[in-house]
């Protein structure tokens, strides 16, 4: 299976820093309308160096970095308190575009939790208190009575964002850009230390 790809990235093109460039592109991606252009790769490294990899949703970007949201129980939760550096990957393949991105790796504060949660559908709300993410479970029918027991407990009112809930904020260190081109020929622009940097394919 092969497909040939086309594009261009190039030095004179690309943005001054990789905040405008993601910016740009991610709007390419919404436009193009991919499904889910804001799903991304997350790749973790536990305490012993065991790696493990996972798609987590963006929920916000800015020049401080990239921000998601999880339970902070969950694996990646416990490799990130371990050893706080990630790496994401946007697989943007119908556009023939990927952005890498790598990086020192904080939980939000807790405000900017709390804000996002209460926007979340109710659905969700309660999902992130009935469920111990990444535990070993007997069965589903556990999961839908926790489900339950969240719903007897919130009732109709307010359901506030579970301690153990949270949002985690990459910094890069380092953000390429990588556009597919004839022959595997592709272009790799990586900003780094204040500077732009080609890369071989």
């Amino acid at each position: 299976m092969r497909t040939e790809y086309s594009g261009e990235l190039t030095e004179e093109t690309v943005a001054e820093n990789w905040l405008v460039q993601f910016a740009t592109w991610f709007a390419d991606a919404v436009e193009a309308g991919l499904p889910e252009p804001n799903a991304m790769l997350l790749a973790t490294a536990s305490a012993d160096g065991r790696p493990s990899a996972r798609t987590v949703l963006l929920k916000g970007y800015d020049q401080r970095g990239f921000t998601f949201f999880t339970n902070y129980g969950s694996r990646k939760g416990h490799d990130l308190s371990a050893n706080p550096r990630a790496t994401l990957v946007f697989p943007w393949y119908h556009l023939h575009r990927q952005v890498i991105v790598s990086g020192a790796v904080q939980k939000v504060a807790r405000e900017e939790t709390e804000e996002y949660f209460a926007v979340r559908p109710r659905g969700a709300q309660l999902g992130a208190w009935a469920s111990p993410q990444s535990t070993v479970i007997g069965a589903r029918a556990d999961l839908e009575g926790w489900l339950e027991a969240a719903e007897r407990r919130f009732g109709d009112g307010p359901v506030d964002a579970p301690p153990h809930w949270g949002g985690f904020r990459v910094a890069p260190d380092e953000v390429e850009f990588w556009q597919g081109r004839e022959s595997r020929l592709h272009d790799r622009l990586r900003f780094t230390g204040g500077k732009i940097e080609r890369l071989a394919p």
